[in-house]
């Protein structure tokens, strides 16, 4: 059974409408995190189940993670002030390993596109791409500019490319040489890079966002299936991934 540990509070602010950007103290959970992996955080008194959220960036004693208000638990949890408290239970799941491939590709869309930030930190010259729906909900793209070469896509081209970001990685694949793919977004974003990966024939992985309940993989909430038979039909997100391999898993 993981840990929780009350974590302080020592950074927040709204960078985009409803979409909250917090830096906790969380000496023991930055010392094992990797890229990849989320928290699953109590949101308050009156929110029973907690909620995964993926870590966007590690400091030697601190966890920084952006979520977006979606529901009661991440509206509980975007009340809390600087200073206070957070029971958060981590690091959790797998993460992304092959850190010396060399040409990596990033590609997120909407909330996506955090858990990719501390990779691409950690990465060799990555290319990144950032997909959004409109150029109010664009976030962190100067961040990104700092560590890759970083191209931005809005579906109404109110902000960089219109079209999708999928686009913009396809057309460079064909073009650059890529050693493996990394990818975190919705369903139909990661149908469409799988798709790309395997006609291009370069290793992809993603990152599946699920619903889940304990976080730890007993409950079977966040099953995903697989290509698999018998036992290994079905995987848990929580504790088989997040991370898969995308020719591995039925998106």
């Amino acid at each position: 059974m993981k840990k929780a540990y009350l974590c302080e509070l020592v950074h927040k602010s709204e960078p985009v409408k409803n979409i909250f950007d917090f830096t906790v103290k969380a000496p023991e959970i930055a010392q094992t995190a990797k890229p990849g992996q989320f928290l699953h955080i109590l949101c308050g008194e009156k929110v029973f189940l907690r909620r995964p959220i993926s870590i966007c960036d590690i400091f030697e004693d601190k966890i920084r993670f952006i979520f977006e208000v979606k529901g009661e638990g991440t509206k509980a949890l975007s009340t809390a002030a600087e200073g206070s408290k957070i029971d958060i239970m981590g690091p959790l799941g797998n993460t992304f390993v092959e850190s010396d491939i060399d040409n990596p590709v990033l590609i997120g869309g909407g909330i996506g596109i955090f858990p990719l930030y501390a990779l691409a930190k950690q990465l060799r010259d990555p290319v990144v791409f950032l997909g959004f729906r409109s150029k109010d909900r664009v976030i962190m793209t100067d961040e990104f500019e700092k560590i890759a070469r970083t191209e931005v896509a809005t579906d109404d081209g109110s902000y960089g490319y219109k079209g999708f970001a999928v686009e913009l990685m396809k057309k460079h694949i064909a073009e650059h040489k890529c050693g493996v793919i990394y990818s975190c977004g919705p369903a139909p974003m990661l149908r469409s890079v799988k798709q790309i990966a395997q006609e291009s024939g370069i290793c992809c992985r993603v990152s599946l966002e699920q619903r889940m309940g304990c976080g730890i993989g007993a409950c079977l909430v966040c099953s995903c299936e697989t290509i698999f038979e018998g036992t290994d039909k079905y995987k848990r997100v929580c504790k088989d991934g997040p991370v898969f391999w995308a020719n591995e898993v039925n998106i």
